[in-house]
């Protein structure tokens, strides 16, 4: 037992041997080997702008930062809201734009109902979705639907905020995106 506390303590030591560096003195954390303060410097990041990535036109973030992937519904509901008409309007620009992008419309609901339910809710939704994207001149044959129904939640939990994030519809590429 002894020689157990012993050597927690020898590799205490050691990690902090590690982390200070001699004759360094600018940022104080405590005491350290045998009474002398230790230095623990933040890692100096000197990213440029130029430096941080990109995001590629046409890419599956290109689309998430620009436009947006998801609107979302009332409960019980599979109509197209105010608010998701303008991410709609731009998700439909952003397909003229990329005209090899093939999109799955992904279509969700909250945890009540029983689970045949909520996939023909899910359904509707995602049909809503494409309904309105085709109406905006994008072909039909650009956009397949999927209904998760409850099965694949965004939020976990059981009120209002949780369910509110989980009635939604989701635009994945499908194909012709960017890398």
């Amino acid at each position: 037992m002894r020689f157990r506390i012993l050597s927690l303590c020898a590799a205490g030591l050691l990690v902090a041997a590690c982390a200070t560096e001699p004759g360094d003195t600018s940022e104080t954390s405590g005491a350290g080997v045998a009474g002398r303060s230790s230095t623990v410097k933040a890692p100096s990041l000197n990213i440029t702008e130029a430096e941080v990535p990109a995001v590629t036109p046409g890419s599956a973030q290109d689309l998430i930062a620009t436009v947006g992937d998801r609107v979302f519904f009332d409960f019980d509901k599979a109509d197209i809201s105010a608010a998701s008409v303008e991410t709609l309007t731009k998700q439909a620009a952003w397909l003229k734009a990329f005209p090899q992008v093939t999109l799955i419309l992904e279509g969700h609901c909250d945890e009540r109902g029983t689970r045949e339910y909520n996939l023909a809710l899910g359904d509707r939704r995602a049909n809503a979705m494409k309904e309105y994207l085709v109406s905006r001149g994008i072909s039909v044959n650009r956009l397949y639907t999927i209904s998760y129904g409850k099965e694949r939640p965004a939020v976990v939990g059981s009120n209002e905020e949780a369910w509110a994030q989980n009635r939604r519809a989701v635009s994945i590429i499908k194909s012709g995106g960017a890398s």
